[in-house]
């Protein structure tokens, strides 16, 4: 088809379907617009972008990166495993989203292995419905509930008890009413909290001031746009603009009398939370110890996890890793303009209440009725049956008769992520114990010769431990970015054969190097 250089939104997605040769909504072309990676045109609501903007960007990037990156990793990558049609909220959806989690895979990864469909690549089926799939690193469950949803019963297993937690949380069965009841009164118990009732006035002024400044300073996309051609030094201009309007927030916190520290520095809680916010995280924690049922406390408890995350005194780029504590206006070099630390958590916590209402209805809606069993302990010497056994009598004959069929799980990485520390708000707020002493290869460890030998060890004891409850005929699937070679290793360690390897790109990832980058899912079996 022939277009006119400007095109509208629909028009726009017709021509880039077209051009790709795979389907791109109208949502995939204003995101486009909104984050300046094409410039917008129109006026009065009907924005239009240049077709040559568009070529420009799809032969940049995305139209080519299949064969870039095969080219570079080898024609073995398996790219239907790269899940690059799906959107975020495909990925993360219905209770895969109700907390954050560092280094967990997408729930699409498993259904392709744990599913019964077979391709050039996967060739057999090795799951079916009724089996018992284990994850000895269960992190935030992405297994267990998969399981859950396509009628396999599972077992998860995991040394944090706040991961155990999460997985749990997401694994439960709910009374929906019930939960939305104590939901409310929970929302209402906030909302009747007022420490300091000058904090919503304090909000409201420097907030508007704040959109007084970045319309001017920072116009939202087409600030965004000059950013992205390259030839604009933003480094420098928002270092000037930020110094500009500290006084401004300095005069207002001035007005108000905001108290911005706490008076104490013992605990994560005490360093990283505005003084309003940590009063109100605590009166909520008091509200939800009040709750009768269990289930329902834990959800409520998670839902307050998720908003204290959010509500750090961090940088919107730094939540991920935090840097030091940021109790003054800044930069912010996600949104390009000035943003502000949180001074409540009233927003995110009603924000999440109903997100995570509407989530576990979703997965009400499509689970099985299937048994699960999240289990806190060290995978390389829990026993399995007995843990199992004092859960679910139920669980514990069937697990008995029909033995594990097999494991789909991501142990952790040599050295990459402090899996207790990603959640140190969490264990302050809710006294868990922690268990970093018993991570298998964690950050702290580094990634050297000893740590490495270390890993490969407590991997294989894993497995020797878990193949005890193991049916004869197994299928162990671990996902890993091998770059030590030390899978080979663990396999002969644990009395097991590696009998394929399926090698995916990783596109979604949250670091700044944007390099091609691949996993394996090693197949194991016994020897």
């Amino acid at each position: 088809l022939k277009y006119m250089s400007l095109l509208s939104i629909p028009e726009a997605s017709k021509w880039a379907t077209e051009y790709l040769e795979k389907d791109v909504s109208t949502a995939n072309i204003s995101y486009l617009v909104q984050y300046g990676k094409v410039k917008k045109h129109g006026e009065n609501g009907s924005t239009q972008v240049d077709v040559n903007d568009l070529k420009k960007y799809y032969e940049s990037w995305n139209g080519k990166r299949e064969v870039d990156w095969k080219q570079k990793l080898g024609n073995d990558l398996n790219w239907a495993l790269s899940f690059d049609n799906l959107r975020e909220v495909h990925t993360t959806k219905h209770v895969h989203r109700l907390h954050p989690y560092k280094g967990k895979y997408i729930p699409q990864l498993v259904e392709y292995f744990l599913g019964t469909h077979t391709d050039d690549f996967k060739k057999e089926v090795y799951f079916k419905s009724g089996d018992i799939v284990l994850d000895p690193f269960m992190g935030s469950g992405t297994t267990l509930i998969q399981s859950l949803e396509m009628g396999i019963h599972s077992i998860g297993i995991d040394v944090s008890e706040f991961n155990c937690m999460i997985a749990s949380c997401k694994a439960t069965h709910y009374d929906y009413d019930y939960v939305q009841k104590a939901i409310k009164k929970m929302l209402a118990a906030l909302d009747t909290f007022e420490h300091d009732n000058q904090i919503q006035e304090f909000e409201s002024e420097l907030l508007a001031e704040l959109s007084k400044f970045n319309n001017t300073y920072f116009p939202g996309y087409e600030f965004k746009y000059k950013v992205n051609q390259g030839n604009f030094n933003e480094k420098t201009f928002s270092n000037e603009k930020e110094k500009e309007f500290l006084p401004v927030y300095e005069k207002l916190l001035k007005k108000y009398s905001i108290k911005l520290k706490q008076g104490k520095a013992d605990s994560f809680l005490d360093i990283w939370f505005m003084d309003n916010v940590r009063r109100e995280i605590d009166h909520v924690f008091q509200t939800i110890k009040q709750e009768r049922d269990v289930k329902t406390r834990k959800i409520l408890a998670l839902i307050l996890s998720r908003t204290i995350r959010s509500c750090r005194a961090t940088t919107h780029s730094d939540l991920a890793t935090l840097k030091e504590p940021q109790i003054t206006t800044y930069y912010c070099f996600k949104h390009k303009k000035i943003c502000k630390p949180l001074f409540s958590i009233k927003t995110m916590l009603n924000r999440y209440a109903f997100d995570t209402l509407n989530r576990i209805k979703d997965f009400g809606n499509l689970r099985k009725l299937v048994h699960y069993s999240t289990v806190a302990g060290d995978s390389r010497s829990v026993d399995i049956f007995e843990k199992v056994e004092k859960q679910s009598p139920e669980f514990a004959k069937i697990l008995k008769k029909q033995k594990i069929a097999g494991i789909f799980c991501s142990p952790p990485y040599v050295g990459q992520i402090d899996y207790h520390e990603q959640h140190a708000y969490a264990y302050d707020l809710l006294g868990y114990k922690r268990n970093d002493e018993l991570e298998i290869g964690p950050l702290y460890k580094g990634q050297g010769q000893e740590a490495r030998r270390s890993y490969a060890q407590g991997i294989a004891d894993v497995l020797n431990n878990c193949k005890r409850y193991f049916k004869d005929d197994y299928d162990v699937f671990l996902v890993a970015n091998d770059k030590y070679n030390l899978y080979p290793e663990i396999a002969e360690k644990s009395g097991m054969k590696i009998i394929n390897q399926f090698k995916r790109p990783v596109l979604n990832r949250t670091e700044r190097d944007r390099n091609p980058y691949s996993e394996i899912i090693f197949h194991f079996k016994s020897k």
